[in-house]
């Protein structure tokens, strides 16, 4: 300061002006990001994803209605309005601002304009009963779903540039190996590096391998550990976050470099965890939903998203 000072050749008061000025920002940091947002009462969440910047969507596997947020002010409301019947479980936004979500009950998929709300497209996969459209991820090559009710992902071929693909173009991609175990529950499932698919087998509490092309699977060795109630994945590098819902545990697991075996480094637990059904990370923290599905879900029940180191 005195050097500056020196080469402007400014007054004594000048230099007070100078000090003045730049106290305010230094006397008041930055407001933290709040821990715990409110989503509507009875909202019933169950899918959430991350957008630009700190925008945050979440969807409702009660009505299929999506609320939109910032994590940064706390504040919200719904995108798209509920319709009985229309329950929505997994969502993503992609690169084209285009937000997919899994039709659970449904059947199939639906896309949206994330900033209108308008719907842009649907696709149905099977009517056959009792199907549940769970998760889904977004890759160059095309969007993938699980189903936990059949041993079989669903496929969304994407043409250049992310162009969407007329309805009939969708595919059914049969499982084999572990990935075809019958009433395994398929759930969470995120992309690795090298083009395979990892997901989640809720029920034995297991990790698999499938290759999008042939829908052959081999097993994740976690040396022994259980990730009974897998729902949510969330992947960042070699480190996996396997949310668990009904154990209210997030299992931080390192992947090796090959990405077929893991070590659980930690479990994340604490009062704030109320059945968490999924999450996604922005910057160090990890933003996780509460399903709350071990309680009755009425028009009074309290839901949220609240934010945990990563």
């Amino acid at each position: 300061m005195r050097k500056l000072l020196s080469l402007l050749a400014v007054p004594l008061v000048a230099a007070a002006t100078l000090v003045t000025v730049g106290t305010p920002a230094a006397a008041h940091p930055a407001k933290p990001f709040p821990a715990r947002i409110a989503l509507p009462d009875g909202f019933t969440p169950e899918g959430l994803t991350i957008g630009r910047g700190t925008t945050v969507f979440v969807g409702s596997i009660l009505d299929g209605a999506i609320w939109r947020g910032d994590l940064r002010t706390g504040q919200g409301s719904v995108l798209i309005p509920g319709v009985p019947g229309t329950d929505k479980a997994g969502l993503k936004l992609d690169p084209q601002g285009r937000l997919w979500t899994a039709d659970f009950s449904g059947g199939g998929a639906s896309v949206y304009d994330a900033d209108s709300g308008a719907r842009l497209a649907h696709y149905q996969f099977t009517d056959e009963p009792g199907s549940l459209v769970n998760d889904l991820v977004i890759t160059q090559r095309g969007v993938y779903f699980t189903d936990s009710a059949r041993q079989v992902l669903y496929v969304v071929p994407l043409g250049p540039g992310g162009r969407l693909p007329a309805a009939t173009d969708v595919r059914v991609l049969p499982l084999t190996g572990p990935a075809a175990t019958p009433d395994a529950y398929h759930n969470g499932i995120v992309a690795l590096p090298d083009g395979d698919l990892l997901v989640a087998q809720m029920l034995p509490g297991r990790l698999v391998r499938i290759d999008p092309d042939t829908g052959a699977s081999r097993l994740v060795d976690l040396g022994g550990y259980s990730v009974e109630r897998a729902d949510g994945l969330v992947l960042r590098g070699h480190t996996l976050y396997v949310i668990r819902n009904l154990t209210s545990v997030i299992a931080v697991v390192r992947l090796n470099a090959r990405y077929t075996a893991g070590v659980v480094q930690r479990e994340i637990v604490g009062p704030q965890l109320r059945v968490p059904a999924t999450g996604d990370l922005l910057g160090r923290a990890l933003y996780v939903v509460n399903g709350r599905f071990d309680v009755e879900s009425t028009p009074e029940t309290d839901y949220d998203i609240v934010r945990v180191p990563a």
